[in-house]
């Protein structure tokens, strides 16, 4: 179990005023609420997990014989620690071999491995590369996730296995959290019968919501693989599912498959009823091999759930700049994921033309998402304190 680190200190006693609004969406009115009645539940959500052939090529180790992949997470894992569940996108397939990556990817299982061992707890797969290697390839997949006792939702073996793993039910510290998770498409290709991948239906997405509010959860949250690929703003269709999923109850929506970091908004929902709803659009590559402008890195997006008594809300919320590094180390291209703000003031950390596309990327983002967000800002890293900050 991890503990989330925070800076600020709660009062024993919490005063809450006025309106507010409780996971049922009534409003609350004034309540006064003991310390024992209080839990939190900390969420990390992070991008794209991709493999295409240069990483797969870069993870083989000649002497050894193996793929390894653990380095690439090890200026982030530490990231994960502060959260009690981290959430990532799945976009490749465990398909076994031959492993390639672009258009149809199927990757070594010992990524699988390196995920596990990063501290990443749940798995989305519902993406448009999901059927990549067919049949085989989607009932593969899940078992090599299963295997390594990670969490997952999305695709399906068939229908009992969705009736078990839809809505996904996460149960911590004392809080209950649905996740759902859905695709505009799988590049063409059909889903193989009996398996299942959520496809974005109003109609279904209707009755999944239904069936999740039967578990009584604290908060439902839907990863939606949605928009345009390589634009930087959401799309109208894109807005128009959220408001449909805020209006059937959906608290918190995130966003992947632009390969670009679109903007987060966290507002009053319905208006002046004192519940927040939240929405990141797209979270953009997590580790891939693009390095164009704009797609050679993501964010982590942290958010912090509160419960006093029947009162949920959410307490904090912010993002984590991550950008792709790719030093040539004893002749072999390798990848990382390093946090931006904790090593953006470190110039010798990164070779000089590596250091220059980095500043590219964190002004740019800083600028797109200062521009366009919406009440939510970066967490910055505190050297002097030594942990991350709101």
């Amino acid at each position: 179990m991890r503990q989330l680190v925070f800076v600020f200190v709660m009062s024993l006693i919490i005063l809450f005023t006025g309106e507010s609004i409780n996971q049922g969406r009534g409003k609350v009115k004034e309540l006064q609420i003991e310390k024992e009645d209080t839990f939190r539940l900390s969420l990390l959500f992070i991008g794209d997990i991709m493999q295409h052939e240069p990483q797969i090529n870069s993870a083989w180790d000649e002497e050894t014989g193996i793929y390894s992949y653990d380095h690439c997470f090890q200026y982030v894992k530490d990231v994960y620690e502060i959260a009690d569940v981290t959430i990532a996108n799945l976009e490749f397939t465990f398909g076994g071999k031959p492993y390639k990556g672009y258009p149809q990817f199927s990757a070594p299982d010992e990524m699988g491995v390196a995920i596990k061992n990063a501290g990443i707890d749940v798995l989305v797969t519902a993406n448009n590369h999901t059927c990549d290697r067919g049949k085989s390839g989607i009932i593969r997949t899940i078992n090599v996730i299963d295997s390594l006792e990670i969490l997952r939702t999305g695709s399906f073996l068939d229908s009992a296995d969705r009736e078990k793993h839809n809505p996904l039910i996460i149960d911590k510290n004392g809080m209950r959290v649905a996740l759902l998770n859905y695709t505009y498409g799988t590049n063409g290709l059909p889903i193989p019968s009996p398996t299942i991948v959520n496809l974005i239906d109003t109609n279904i997405i209707l009755n999944d919501i239904i069936k999740a509010k039967s578990y009584h959860p604290d908060e439902i949250i839907i990863v939606y693989h949605w928009g345009n690929e390589y634009e930087r703003m959401h799309n109208a269709k894109q807005t128009e599912i959220a408001e449909f999923s805020f209006r059937h109850g959906v608290g918190i929506l995130i966003g992947s498959h632009p390969h670009v970091i679109q903007p987060i908004h966290k507002y009053e929902y319905p208006k002046s009823s004192g519940m927040e709803v939240a929405v990141v659009y797209s979270l953009g590559n997590y580790i891939s091999n693009q390095r164009q402008q704009y797609r050679d890195g993501g964010i982590m997006v942290f958010l912090n759930l509160i419960k006093i008594g029947n009162l949920v809300k959410i307490e904090k919320m912010g993002y984590i700049l991550t950008w792709v590094w790719t030093p040539i180390i004893d002749g072999k291209k390798r990848y990382y994921i390093v946090p931006v703000s904790k090593y953006e003031q470190e110039a010798n950390f990164f070779d000089a033309p590596s250091y220059e596309k980095f500043k590219v990327f964190r002004d740019d983002t800083r600028k797109h998402l200062q521009k366009n967000n919406i009440n939510v800002d970066e967490i910055l890293w505190d050297e002097k304190l030594r942990q991350w900050v709101f």
